[in-house]
C-alpha cells in the first residue's frame, strides 16, 4: 500500500490551499473530500477580502501577505479568481446609534469611515434610507470563491496530487500515533494527517475522542441567477451580530452542551448581507444558527422567508429576486484565531482549521505551513503538545513568522 506524506481531509478552500503548498513543495500529497459537488462553505461564500481588518500584529501581517498572494495566485493557478476592490457598505440598522460603533472600528488596521444615511444612499442607491441610521466604509477585496477553489485544485492535481471523492469514517492509529485514514472503502496510510474539514472539523475529532474547542454555525444564503439589477458596493452588517454569537457560544461553560444532541444555543440572528459578482449573479442573508448537532434540518422556507424579510428593511429591491436557497456549516474558534499546527496527544496528526478571515488568512498561511515542513520545524513545534491549545497563537507565529 502507497504511503502518502501528507493527507489532507477536506476539499474547501482550507483543504485545497494546503495541498497545492505542500505539493508544490515537493510532497506526495492525497486531498479527500466527501462530497463531489463541493458543496461545503467555500461555495457559498461571499468572496470578501477584509485586507483592512487586521487587529493584532499578528492578523495585520496575515492581512498584508493574503494581500499580496491574492494579487499573483490568478496567473499562478489555472482558474481566475475575478479578483477586484469594492466599496464595502456596513450598514446600521435604523433603530441603533451608529455611534455606539465608532470606538469598535476603530480598532482595526484600516478604519472604516462613517457615512451618514445621505452619503451611504448616494454610494448605494439600492439602499433604503428609512432602515437603517448610517453606515461605515471601506475599500473590500473580492474574488469568485469557488474559482479560487478550483483553481487551487487543478493545481494541485497538475503538481502530481490526487484526489478522492471518499469520507473519512476514522484514523489508523498505532499506540498514541496516527498513520492513516479510513474511507466506507479504502484505507490510506500517511505520515501525515491534517483535518482540513471546516465546520465537520468538530465531528471528526469527536469520533476519535478528540477534544477540541472548534465550533460551527449553520448559515444559509440566497443565491440567485445573473440578474440586470446592479448593486454598486458589496452590504453588510455593521453590528457584526455573526460574531457577537461565536463569542457567546464558546464560554467555556457551555462546552458540555456541544456534545448534546440538537441543543439550540441561542436564538437565530440575522446580519443582513448582499454581493453581486462580475457575472450578475448575487448571494444575499445571512441567518446564523448555533446548533450543537452538524447535520441539524433547517426548514429552507421559514429560511427563505426570513432572509427576504430581513432584506426588506434595507434592500428592499433584492427581497423579491427569484432565488434558490443554501444551507452550509461555518467553522470558527473560540478566540477569532484559525486552529493550525499538531493536535495534542497524536502524533502526526495536524489541524488546519477554523479561520474567522479565510480567503485572506488561508493563502499565506497554507505558505508559510509548507515552508515550515520543509524547513523541518513543524517537528520541532510538536514539543509543544502536551502543553494544550493555550499555545495556539504561539505556533501560528512560529509558522508565520519563520
Amino acid at each position: 500500500m502507497k504511503t502518502y506524506d501528507w493527507i489532507i481531509i477536506g476539499a474547501g478552500i482550507t483543504g485545497t490551499a494546503l495541498s497545492y503548498e505542500l505539493a508544490k513543495a515537493g510532497f506526495q500529497v492525497l486531498l479527500l473530500e466527501q462530497d463531489a459537488r463541493f458543496q461545503g462553505a467555500t461555495r457559498y461564500s461571499y468572496g470578501g477580502l477584509a485586507y483592512w481588518a487586521g487587529t493584532t500584529d499578528l492578523t495585520r501581517t496575515l492581512c498584508q501577505e493574503g494581500k499580496a498572494r491574492h494579487q499573483v495566485l490568478s496567473e499562478e493557478l489555472p482558474v481566475d479568481s475575478q479578483l477586484r476592490e469594492v466599496d464595502l457598505l456596513l450598514t446600521v440598522n435604523g433603530d441603533r446609534d451608529p455611534q455606539t460603533l465608532v470606538s469598535t472600528y476603530q480598532r482595526f488596521a484600516i478604519p472604516p469611515q462613517f457615512l451618514t444615511v445621505a452619503e451611504a444612499w448616494e454610494r448605494e442607491p439600492l439602499l433604503n434610507p428609512g432602515g437603517i441610521s448610517g453606515a461605515f466604509t471601506v475599500r473590500h477585496g473580492q474574488i469568485r470563491p469557488e474559482n479560487l477553489n478550483q483553481g487551487y485544485c487543478q493545481g494541485f492535481k497538475q503538481l502530481g496530487g490526487i484526489l478522492e471523492i471518499a469520507q473519512v469514517t476514522d484514523f489508523l492509529w498505532h499506540q498514541d500515533r496516527v498513520q492513516g485514514v479510513r474511507t466506507h472503502h479504502e484505507t490510506y496510510e500517511g505520515k501525515n494527517i491534517v483535518v482540513c474539514a471546516g465546520g465537520l472539523t468538530r465531528q471528526l475529532f469527536k469520533s476519535a475522542g478528540i477534544a477540541l474547542r472548534i465550533h460551527f454555525t449553520h448559515t444559509e444564503v440566497l443565491e440567485t441567477a445573473p440578474v440586470e439589477v446592479g448593486l454598486q458596493t458589496i452590504v453588510m452588517s455593521a453590528g457584526m451580530e455573526r460574531f457577537q454569537l461565536e463569542a457567546e457560544a464558546t464560554d467555556p461553560q457551555l462546552e458540555p452542551l456541544w456534545n448534546q444532541p440538537d441543543h439550540e444555543f441561542f436564538p437565530v440572528t440575522v446580519d443582513v448581507s448582499a454581493v453581486q459578482f462580475l457575472n450578475g449573479q448575487m448571494r444575499i442573508g445571512q441567518p446564523s444558527r448555533v446548533l450543537s448537532n452538524p447535520e441539524a434540518r433547517i426548514d429552507p422556507v421559514r429560511s427563505e422567508a426570513l432572509i427576504r424579510a430581513s432584506m426588506g428593511q434595507i434592500l428592499p429591491t433584492l427581497a423579491t429576486l427569484p432565488a434558490t436557497w443554501y444551507h452550509c456549516l461555518v467553522a470558527f474558534s473560540h478566540d477569532g484565531l484559525p486552529i493550525v499546527g499538531p493536535v495534542p496527544q497524536a502524533e502526526g496528526l495536524q489541524v488546519f482549521s477554523g479561520f474567522s478571515n479565510p480567503l485572506v488568512f488561508v493563502p499565506p498561511l497554507a505558505q508559510r505551513f509548507a515552508a515550515c515542513v520543509l524547513d523541518n520545524r513543524m517537528k520541532s513545534l510538536t514539543s509543544y503538545r502536551l502543553t494544550g491549545w493555550s499555545v495556539k497563537e504561539h505556533l501560528l507565529k512560529n509558522i508565520c513568522y519563520l
